[in-house]
This record gives C-alpha cells, structure tokens and sequence, in this order.
C-alpha cells in the first residue's frame, strides 16, 4: 500500500511539473491579447463562418500579438494592404520599403475588414465549404489560396490554436448582449488595447514538419536562444546545421530539434526563387540539407538555380 501511495505522488509531481513546464511556454502577451480579442473573433465566426480560432491564430501571428507599429498605431492586426482600398492609409516597410497599408479607427474594423477580404476574394470561396470547427482544414486552405509565402504559415496557426486551446472559441457561444452592441465605439471590451505587457518574454514555439522552432527577434543571439529554451548552443547550432560563426538574423527559423529527412505531406516540390539557397529552403520546409540534396541527387557544392523545381519528398 505504501509503494503504491509513493508512486502515485511520484506521478502527481511529474505531471505537475509538466503543467509548470507548458505554461512557461505560453507567452504572456499571447494569453492578453487572446483575453481581448476572443470575442471579436467569436462575432467573425457567428457573421461570416470564418473559424474563431483561425482569425485568433492569424491576428496574434500578424500583429505580434498586438505589439507590432502597424497594429499599435493603425489597429491593422492582419497586415492587410491598400489595395482595393478608400480609407485611411499608413506607410510602413515590409516586403519592399514603404508600402501602404489600411489603417482602421479601432480593432474591430480591423478584424470586420479581414473577414470581408476573405469572404469577397473568390480564391478563398472553398473554404467556406469547411466546417468552421477544422482549424486545420482552414490553415491549410489559407497557405493553399496564397494567403502568405511562408511555407510553414499552416503549421504555425495550427501550433498556436493547439498551444493556446483557440479551438474552443470555435464551439462556444457569444453572449446575446454582447453580439448586439458590438458596433458602439464606447464598448471597452471590443475597443480596450492590449496595453503594456510587464510579463516575461517567451519566444513562441510552432512547429513545421513536426519538428519545434522559434522565430528569432532582434536583439536574440543563439546563446541567449539556448539559454532561454534549456538547450546547449552548441546542440541549437547542430539542430540548425550551422556553424560556430554564423550569426542569428531576426525572423530566422530556428529549430529546437533534429529536422526530417523529407518535407511533410502536401508539400511535394519547389520551385526555386530569386534569393533562394539550399539552405533556407530546407529551413524553411524543416528538412535536413543533406537530405534535399540527397532528394534531388545534386552534389553539395551546386547551388539552388532560379526556376529549379526540386522535390522536396
């Protein structure tokens, strides 16, 4: 009896450790802007049938969580651009310098704005065939119609709805009072900022391919990666197929485990770009180098060429 009652609190202390150790790896800023936002997205799904836990996932990852300049000083929380577009307008650099963006009087016309652009563009049309509760189904379909560049665009939704449990807004109910006055601007809970965040700072762990990374910020190095995530530099620039040399460049993936030897399914080929590498395409697919090179039976000194179609399984 009392061996049975030691190893049942060796169990309890073991998953409370766990439970310690998962909500370390939520970010602060995460949780405060979901708390503001949810019912934003709530009212999304119930108008549009666009799934709360995708426009959560979408404004959280295109925002920083409400902490970047666009979001800060134009509450433009999905990076939407001018295009097709009368309103106010911000300048701000992005994939070419000073490109116009739509700029909104508060967040809800930010977040109304991105279910109109989705609903009214016919290349999303297939979606709206989806269950409003297949998050992954909607990530998927978004990388699919074009909707970003980054191959692990769908990954990182889906990593974000999993770690934040953004999926159970999808089945809820909005309160009837709410719903109603959603449009009067004195509404604190529609309108209210996420404020300064005081919390720690966390990087987000997504996953591509099934294999964990972080995104770096500026100011990150890969010792101070490695001190924060509990890895050895060393193991991080391993992970990472880089040497003791290269530096860390903010936005870089950088990934927490070993890559995969093929890219995951659904992604079968790529056609190179202008700026591609071998390199950061397979970072970017989170494949081991010597396997896509191995994959496409290229020797290792030969170079990705523009327009080259390489298989990726």
């Amino acid at each position: 009896m009392r061996l049975r009652t030691q190893f049942l609190l060796i169990i309890f202390s073991f998953s409370t450790i766990l439970s310690a150790l998962f909500a370390q790896s939520k970010s602060q800023a995460y949780i405060t802007y979901v708390q503001n936002y949810y019912k934003l997205a709530m009212i999304q799904q119930k108008e549009h049938g666009i799934p709360a836990s995708i426009t959560l996932a979408q404004g959280l990852l295109e925002s920083g969580a409400g902490q970047s300049e666009l979001a800060r000083k134009s509450n433009n929380h999905f990076g939407i651009k001018c295009h097709d577009w009368n309103g106010e307008k911000t300048y701000h650099d992005d994939d070419a310098k000073g490109e116009c963006f739509r700029k909104y009087d508060r967040v809800l016309d930010s977040y109304e704005d991105h279910s109109a652009f989705l609903k009214n563009r016919s290349r999303y049309a297939f979606l709206f065939e989806l269950s409003p509760t297949d998050y992954q189904g909607w990530a998927h379909g978004l990388k699919k119609a074009g909707y970003a560049t980054d191959p692990s665009y769908a990954f990182k939704l889906i990593s974000i709805i999993e770690n934040y449990d953004l999926h159970q807004y999808d089945t809820q109910k909005i309160d009837g009072k709410y719903f109603s006055e959603r449009n009067h601007s004195h509404s604190q809970e529609v309108d209210s900022p996420i404020g300064s965040v005081t919390a720690y700072r966390v990087h987000e762990i997504y996953k591509n391919n099934r294999v964990k990374f972080v995104v770096a910020l500026p100011g990150d190095t890969y010792a101070s990666l490695a001190e924060e995530l509990n890895i050895s530099e060393k193991r991080l620039r391993k992970y990472n197929e880089i040497n003791e040399f290269t530096e860390l460049m903010p936005g870089t993936q950088v990934y927490i485990r070993y890559k995969k030897n093929k890219a995951a399914r659904g992604y079968s080929h790529h056609v190179v770009r202008s700026g591609d590498s071998m390199y950061s395409i397979a970072q970017n697919y989170g494949i081991k180098i010597e396997k896509l090179y191995h994959l496409n039976e290229m020797p290792y000194h030969e170079g990705a060429k523009l327009g080259q179609v390489l298989k990726l399984r």
